[in-house]
Parts: C-alpha cells; sequence; structure tokens
C-alpha cells in the first residue's frame, strides 16, 4: 500500500483511469471477428454482406437453425484447398442458392437448395474452394451468372480481421 497526498491522489488516479480506458478501447479495437460478423465482399459488381465459414465446426455448421438472412446477405465457406464439394440443409429452414467457386474466384456452378432437403447438392467441377449461399433467386434476380469473379482481395482482408490466415486458402 502506497499514501499520496490529496492532489497527487487525484492525478494518478485520473492518469490511472485513462490509461486504463485507452488500453481496454485497443484492446477492443484489435479483436478479433467471429463467425457472426458480417463482411462487405463483392460477387462481380453486387454488394453482399458475408458470414465467413472457415473453422471445421463453421462449416459444418453453416447456416443451420438460422430463421432469416438479409436481401444481400450470406455465408461463404472457405476451404484450404479446391475439391468437388456437396452442401445439404440440414437443419436449414431457408430456401437457399448456392454458387460455386474456383480457387480464382470464378463462379462455377449455381443451384437451387430446398428447406430441411437432406439431398447433397453436388459440385461438377472437382476444383471448388469457395461456396456461397445466399437466399434462393438471389444469384437470377441480380443477374450473377457463371464468369462472375468474388472479390479475392477482399476475403483474404476479412480471413485476416477474422484473426485467420488466408494463406490457408491460398490467398494473399
Amino acid at each position: 500500500m502506497f499514501s499520496c497526498s490529496p492532489p497527487r491522489c487525484l492525478i494518478a488516479t485520473a492518469v490511472l483511469a485513462l490509461t486504463a480506458c485507452g488500453g481496454n478501447e485497443a484492446t477492443q479495437a484489435t479483436a478479433p471477428k467471429t463467425a457472426g460478423d458480417f463482411f462487405v465482399i463483392k460477387v462481380g459488381e453486387r454488394t453482399v454482406r458475408m458470414q465467413i465459414a472457415a473453422l471445421p465446426e463453421e462449416l459444418q455448421r453453416g447456416l443451420m437453425f438460422r430463421q432469416a438472412l438479409g436481401r444481400d446477405e450470406g455465408m461463404i465457406f472457405v476451404f484450404a484447398s479446391p475439391q468437388p464439394q456437396g452442401f445439404w440443409m440440414r437443419s436449414t429452414t431457408l430456401p437457399l442458392d448456392i454458387g460455386y467457386f474456383d480457387a480464382g474466384g470464378v463462379l462455377k456452378e449455381i443451384y437451387p437448395m430446398y428447406p430441411l432437403d437432406e439431398r447433397t447438392v453436388a459440385s461438377h467441377s472437382r476444383s471448388i474452394q469457395f461456396c456461397l449461399e445466399m437466399n434462393q433467386g438471389w444469384f437470377k434476380d441480380r443477374g450473377v451468372r457463371p464468369g462472375t469473379k468474388l472479390d479475392l482481395k477482399a476475403l483474404a482482408a476479412a480471413l485476416r480481421a477474422r484473426g485467420l490466415k488466408p494463406e490457408s486458402a491460398g490467398l494473399k
């Protein structure tokens, strides 16, 4: 324990309080984002607010149990390397479309997916690395077709903001 005169104690208390607040704000500003956060990423000319599923438990859960999805909101699934992909709708009550993108971010295929349907919606391509789930009809309504590019720089920045390494998915 220490002692000090009242004016010095007030100054010391104020300095400690300001230091503590400043340090707390800095910690909050640099805290990694989570799978629940949205990131603005373009698909062609269309802006989408995407949640990112990149960790095993996130990839498995996806949009299960979700009650609503905003008009231009979706979830992007990021895999470590290109491979055939297949998704199903277990515990998912929202009608969705899935877009399958290759490692270069080029949209290759789009398929509808129906609520609670446990049949696999498989990609024809064997080199899919990113999968984007959106409300059913989104791709068609926005004119997003195969050949459209995903903004991989924005995706890499979003992964960094999550505290993840974009290099793990072949991104710089």
